[in-house]
């Protein structure tokens, strides 16, 4: 475990960041905390669980990517001979088995540069919201394109793709593995079980801000990496112009010139929740859930595309869209 650091990025998760840094304490040779404004004493709790602790300058604009890039920094200087990096948010609880594993398969693995497990939320059952969360975690098994934030990097290859881009609000992650990939790198995950997620949604507001940082990183996704042939999250964000815009507006003009008979066009939205429903059946009960939240996910995602626009146009400053 010399070889590994830890970096841990949080900003007001309290107790949550407790179960982090203990689930993580001793099983690297160095942890490192970055926090972001918090307000609820997280930096003197990492401090008392013998993390080192970075705070992040808060007159510049606050990203996870930036915070994950900081502590990485931090441990190459603390650490020069660092080959591993495991990254973790404030809000999930590693495996105590997962840096064990993560460590033999990139020691017997030298082309991959990411790697992560399986990613379970902590309470499902606490909220749809959670369940939802869940099910997003359970992604299929090998070579993939991206991790998530939670993972293992090969420090060598995080350093040559200069880390995280930090001016993204949200999907630095998938961002970073395109140009892990351009680098020849290959990003992997496998099935062991890695770390628990505490997503703690348990209002409409909270799923459909995220829902909006969804949509803002899928129009800027687009926009820096939508060419071919990657056509990074082009499909998504085309989805959400169409059924979050351009349906109701056919609808709308169909009842103008039609009358009221027009609004069956809106009849796509139950018959595509049902397809959706019956192509999840291995989701269980909450297949149905959700399918209705993918397609009313379009709405507050088209509201994400249009804000990144606005801000590409009008230069605004950057703001991170926070759903906690």
């Amino acid at each position: 475990m010399t070889k590994i650091g830890v970096v841990v990025i949080g900003r007001n998760e309290g107790e949550r960041l407790r179960r982090c840094l203990e689930s993580v304490r001793g099983s690297a040779a160095i942890m490192v905390y970055v926090d972001s404004g918090s307000t609820d004493g997280s930096v003197d709790l990492a401090r008392s669980l013998g993390a080192e602790v970075v705070e992040l300058d808060m007159r510049m604009p606050f990203t996870a990517a930036r915070a994950r890039n900081t502590g990485f920094q931090r441990l190459i200087e603390l650490m020069p001979e660092l080959a591993y990096a495991q990254l973790v948010d404030g809000d999930c609880e590693l495996h105590p088995e997962w840096i064990g594993q993560a460590l033999a398969y990139l020691d017997a693995h030298p082309g991959v540069a990411m790697l992560c497990g399986r990613l379970r939320e902590r309470f499902p059952e606490h909220s749809v919201y959670n369940r939802l969360c869940d099910m997003e975690w359970d992604t299929p098994i090998g070579e993939t394109k991206a991790c998530g934030g939670i993972a293992m990097v090969r420090a060598d290859a995080f350093g040559q793709a200069r880390g995280f881009r930090s001016d993204l609000i949200a999907g630095e992650e998938p961002e970073l593995g395109i140009r892990l990939r351009a680098n020849g790198w290959r990003i992997w995950r496998i099935d062991a079980e890695m770390a628990w997620h505490d997503a703690a949604m348990f209002r409409f507001g909270q799923w459909w801000k995220r829902s909006v940082r969804a949509g803002y990183a899928f129009a800027e996704g687009a926009h820096l990496h939508g060419r071919a042939p990657e056509r990074h999250w082009v499909r998504e964000s085309i989805s959400a112009w169409i059924w979050g815009l351009a349906i109701p507006l056919v609808a709308t003009l169909t009842v103008i010139w039609a009358g009221w008979s027009g609004m069956a066009v809106l009849a796509i939205y139950p018959l595509q929740i049902l397809r959706l429903s019956l192509r999840s059946r291995g989701a269980g009960g909450a297949a149905g859930w959700r399918a209705v939240f993918l397609i009313l996910g379009k709405f507050p995602e088209l509201i994400g595309q249009l804000k990144f626009m606005w801000r590409l146009v009008s230069g605004g400053r950057l703001q991170i869209i926070e759903y906690k």
